[in-house]
């Protein structure tokens, strides 16, 4: 029996595990990663919100009380629930986003349910996964998981290289990242990072084929992704 040709489209998913515009639009994503599997590979770059070293806020009751409100405003756009209380503006992204990478070394279905509940952990406990013993503990249960290996994975050196190369793949967004001019809710151009970098929005989707490379950015309705991906296939 002949195998099946490689697939024509390479779909780049920029996100962070704490993101409340990626919460939204995650049952939309998980659709479309169903729907395109035959003729797409999907990859995830983790591209850390909430950065190492950053400077602590200096009233971070003050600080929680308007992020939960941003979180509220996004999920009334996108339609997601969110936690009625937000116990702090997560410290960092590094321990989630370790997580996720680590839990791709158990397959597919084993990290779409890991990134799930490191989202949950966020937008339905209202507890950020923001160390990595939290980030563990967020997947733990998880169906099929292999809780040691991920514990053991998460802390090595390669998955940690994995996610800086991510880190450092979402701060060279391309030109046409910067073209971005829709109005919506969530434009979609690139953000300054406190550091002086810019990073894609999140999420924003990349999409390689032999049709061209098309950027979907920010929050954007089914039909944005579907004529992307009929400009790429050619």
């Amino acid at each position: 029996m002949n195998a099946a040709p490689p697939p024509q489209v390479e779909v780049t998913e920029y996100t962070d595990p704490l993101c409340p515009w990626a919460w939204g639009a995650a049952p939309l994503f998980a659709r479309l990663r169903t729907a395109w599997s035959g003729g797409a590979r999907w990859r995830r770059v983790y591209a850390i919100l909430f950065d190492e070293d950053e400077e602590p806020a200096p009233d971070p009751a003050a600080e929680t009380a308007w992020y939960a409100r941003y979180v509220a405003e996004v999920c009334a756009v996108t339609g997601a629930s969110h936690a009625p209380r937000l116990a702090r503006v997560a410290a960092s992204s590094w321990p989630a986003s370790r997580v996720a990478k680590a839990a791709e070394r158990q397959g597919p279905d084993v990290a779409e349910e890991v990134l799930r509940r490191l989202r949950a952990s966020m937008f339905v406990r209202g507890e950020p996964a923001d160390t990595l013993p939290l980030a563990l503990a967020a997947a733990r249960d998880a169906p099929g998981l292999d809780a040691a290996r991920l514990a053991s994975d998460a802390a090595s050196a390669a998955v940690r290289a994995a996610v800086a190369a991510d880190r450092a793949e979402a701060r060279r967004p391309v030109a046409a990242a910067f073209a971005v001019v829709d109005g919506g809710p969530h434009p979609g151009r690139p953000k300054e990072t406190p550091a002086g970098e810019w990073r894609y929005a999140l999420p924003t989707l990349r999409l390689r084929g032999p049709g061209g490379d098309v950027l979907v950015p920010g929050w954007r309705p089914e039909e944005a992704y579907e004529a992307a991906l009929r400009t790429v296939r050619g």
